[in-house]
């Protein structure tokens, strides 16, 4: 019985630094893959356009330049991926990713599903590693 609880321990533990550390190495091949293409494709500066001529990004994007991030429950894209696979799902973000990539979610129902399982400050975290990503700061 001692050597199966042992056991028991020991492949949660496994699994809990593998699922740890795994969304780290995801979130960061994930993004720097999506910025890698959207800076070589030259459609990085038609975000940016998009951003700035959208009002509510636009704010958005005004809040997180100026947001103090010693007060943000997370900073990095790791701890983001896993506070959005917790709080939203993984499902839910698959489904909204296909959806924005065929062209049948708008922006507001992607912000509202947010809205909807996240705090301000996760939303403004998010906010903040969004504009790092895309103004490169």
């Amino acid at each position: 019985m001692k050597k199966l609880f042992i056991t028991i321990v020991i492949l949660g533990a496994i699994g809990y630094g593998i699922y740890y550390f795994g969304t780290n190495v995801a979130s960061d091949k994930l993004l720097d893959s999506a910025s890698t293409e959207l800076e070589n494709s030259g459609q990085i500066n038609d975000l940016k356009a998009y951003i700035e001529s959208d009002p509510e990004l636009s704010r958005m994007i005004k809040e997180a330049e100026s947001a103090d991030e010693s007060t943000l429950p997370f900073t990095s894209k790791g701890e983001a991926t896993r506070v959005l696979i917790k709080k939203v799902g993984i499902t839910k973000l698959q489904e909204v990713q296909s959806q924005v990539q065929n062209g049948t979610a708008s922006k507001d129902e992607v912000l509202q599903v947010l809205n909807e399982k996240l705090t301000d400050e996760e939303m403004l975290a998010l906010q903040v590693i969004a504009y790092k990503e895309i103004y490169k700061k």
